[in-house]
């Protein structure tokens, strides 16, 4: 690609002074990405997690051409429309309990800024001025806006130089051992007269290190969120609709957090869109006759009409075919074929959790060398920090997660 295409596009976590030039995609199907030269490349990733069925499903793309004939978009406010009522029942009926309240945005950090805004205006909404701060997690990530930034893991390096005008929030380490959940204690006891929420990704911490952690981690703080009158807030926005091998990453755990979060694979991959859903009693503390204690927020291409008919034929996709044993073998795969990794010296840890496999290093030298290898292994696996993880499609074959392996291990063997 000449260096004259690149010049009016901004990529996005990358130093355009050194940057060598993107290649350029032409086409997608399934778990394939065609180039412009005619390149097949297997996808590693499903675009960032989002493309949970594969690329161009037909399904999806027949709602998107039947709803583009009726309305492509028009304005929330005021006026609804029968894609975002569908969808809005669908999730309700989804999800756990009583979290059933919808709010929809067109991105993930805008979904987990209106879940910290809900929590926050909740306690407000009741006189309880003191309670304005979230808890959240060392590892985690929750987006790069600056609200969702300074409730990421200060230390991980992608906001580092914002840490002097974020404002400011409380960041612990996980209370994942029995010394770790007795300071989580202790924090609460001390700080809990200003804790609105909570926030944690649950069971799997994504874009912050692809760490995992148990189920019975969930029910401890939600224990605890209700010892001390703190809302829970799960960002499902990496963990949900069945990348950890349930819908919910919190149905592992039997747990209804107060509010939940969905973005990324919400579409199927196909357009942009992100959910905040709330309990009965989240939602009962914004009805008020004084109009200030209402939610003021309203994105303008929320529940876009093209996104919601996108999502409306996701969900329904989940059951017109048996996802969840498509990610047992997944799951399976990855365990039998990157333990070959384990042998490398360069590789510190082998995990794999549902449709998630993740090799962590010591360290790598050379970040973009390593993507350039993994290139020319006809894959897209993009690493970071000193992790290489496959996210793949729920429909993609043996031999294409095969082949995702092997590169892998063959790039770090040389």
């Amino acid at each position: 690609m000449s260096h004259s295409m690149l010049k009016n596009i901004w990529l996005p976590y990358t130093q355009m002074q050194t940057c060598n030039s993107p290649i350029i995609a032409k086409k997608t199907q399934g778990s394939v990405i065609t180039l412009q030269d005619g390149t097949e490349l297997i996808d590693g990733i499903a675009s960032w997690w989002t493309a949970c069925h594969g690329y161009n499903h037909p399904y999806i793309a027949n709602h998107v051409q039947q709803q583009l004939q009726k309305m492509p978009h028009i304005m929330f406010g005021g006026i609804i429309h029968e894609p975002a009522i569908c969808l809005s029942q669908k999730l309700a009926k989804l999800l756990p309990g009583d979290l059933n309240k919808v709010f929809f945005t067109e991105s993930g950090s805008v979904a987990v800024e209106v879940a910290m805004k809900m929590a926050i205006q909740f306690w407000l909404n009741q006189s309880k001025i003191t309670k304005t701060k979230i808890l959240s997690f060392y590892g985690g990530y929750h987006g790069d806006t600056m609200a969702t930034m300074a409730v990421c893991d200060p230390e991980e390096g992608m906001h580092h130089l914002f840490k002097d005008v974020l404002p400011h929030q409380h960041i612990i380490p996980l209370p994942t051992t029995k010394e770790l959940k007795q300071q989580f204690r202790n924090f609460l006891e001390n700080h809990h007269h200003e804790m609105a929420a909570i926030l944690i990704e649950p069971l799997v911490q994504g874009a912050g290190g692809m760490l995992f952690h148990d189920p019975d981690l969930l029910l401890f703080l939600r224990r605890q969120a209700n010892h001390y009158n703190i809302l829970l807030i799960f960002d499902e926005i990496f963990t949900g609709l069945g990348r950890t091998g349930s819908l919910f990453a919190c149905n592992q755990a039997d747990v209804v957090p107060d509010i939940i979060t969905l973005s990324k694979a919400l579409s199927g991959g196909t357009m942009a869109l992100a959910a905040t859903i709330a309990r009965e009693h989240i939602f009962n503390g914004f009805l008020s006759e004084h109009e200030n204690h209402a939610l003021m927020h309203g994105p303008t291409f929320m529940a876009n009409p093209l996104a919601c008919a996108c999502a409306n034929a996701s969900l329904e996709l989940f059951n017109q075919y048996d996802w969840k044993i498509n990610i047992t073998h997944i799951e399976a795969q990855l365990s039998q074929e990157l333990s070959a990794c384990l042998q490398l010296d360069i590789v510190k840890d082998v995990r794999v959790k549902g449709a998630i496999g993740v090799v962590e290093l010591y360290k790598i030298d050379k970040l973009n060398l390593l993507k350039t290898k993994l290139l020319q292994h006809h894959v897209w696996i993009r690493p970071f920090r000193n992790i290489i993880y496959l996210t793949p499609s729920f429909t993609i074959t043996t031999a294409e997660l095969s082949k995702l392996t092997r590169a892998i291990f063959d790039v770090l063997s040389h």
